[in-house]
């Protein structure tokens, strides 16, 4: 049996150095490896070739990314109080939450938050629209009319009003965990 790997050398090391089973992670896919026990000819081993060690039979399975499903939905730009008016009306009329995340070009935290709250809006693709608004690149009517003193607030919008809010001062993985959740309570 042959096997295809995009760095041998990382195959041959990996099968050696595990005994029962031996996971290779590549861009989102898998190489899983199992092994069933034999006899071979020499293997590299403490910087010696090693005669009558334990030969290894493996099976090997890829188990590939959901392709069908995006893995990031980028988020759209919400830009004056007439387009959250058109947002909230649509989302009210599918009866369907909104997550508006209110950030800064220079919040450092809002940057790094961003991809994260993308990647979370494939989950939720079809269940909840995931929009930003850039405080300094919209009227302070908007930024009024949203409440927002801190930065990244993230809110959920449902049947035209703000239900619930998040300052995400922590760290992204917690505030991801919190948004998922909060998410959760009106999907």
């Amino acid at each position: 049996m042959s096997v295809l790997a995009a760095n041998s050398q990382i195959l041959y090391r990996d099968i050696y150095q595990r005994d029962q089973q031996q996971q290779l992670w590549n861009n989102g896919s898998c190489l899983l490896l199992q092994k069933n026990c034999g006899y071979f000819g020499s293997v590299w081993r403490h910087r010696k070739w090693n005669k009558n060690t334990a030969r290894r039979d493996w099976r090997v399975e890829a188990l590939w990314p959901d392709l069908s499903r995006p893995s990031t939905v980028e988020m759209e730009p919400i830009n004056d109080c007439e387009q959250l008016d058109q947002i909230l009306l649509r989302a009210q009329e599918l009866s369907q939450p909104i997550l508006i995340d209110w950030m800064a070009a220079w919040c450092r935290k809002c940057i790094y938050l961003k991809p994260k709250l993308e990647k979370l809006a494939a989950e939720y693709d079809n269940k909840i629209k995931f929009y930003y608004v850039d405080v300094n690149k919209v009227p302070q009517g908007l930024v009024k009319r949203g409440n927002i003193s801190k930065m990244p607030t993230i809110q959920v919008w449902k049947d035209g009003e703000m239900k619930e809010e998040l300052i995400g001062g922590h760290k992204a993985w917690l505030v991801i965990e919190e948004v998922r959740q909060m998410i959760q309570k009106f999907v």
